[in-house]
């Protein structure tokens, strides 16, 4: 099975800064039950993505 992550450091910061400013939209709309879902499950894969991103080796 694929990883979910790329293997470069260029396309890994574009990844987990478009996650990051998904998870900015999510806490903006915190009042709404989507918001907070989307704020969530962004703010889960943006820990994922930095934690993948820190083991690519430069």
């Amino acid at each position: 099975m694929a990883r979910f992550y790329v293997n470069n450091r260029r396309d890994g910061s574009r990844l987990l800064s478009s996650a990051l400013v998904i998870c900015v939209a999510g806490l903006i709309r915190f009042d709404h039950p989507i918001g907070r879902s989307i704020a969530l499950i962004a703010g889960l894969v943006s820990l994922y993505w930095w934690i993948c991103y820190r083991q690519i080796q430069p």
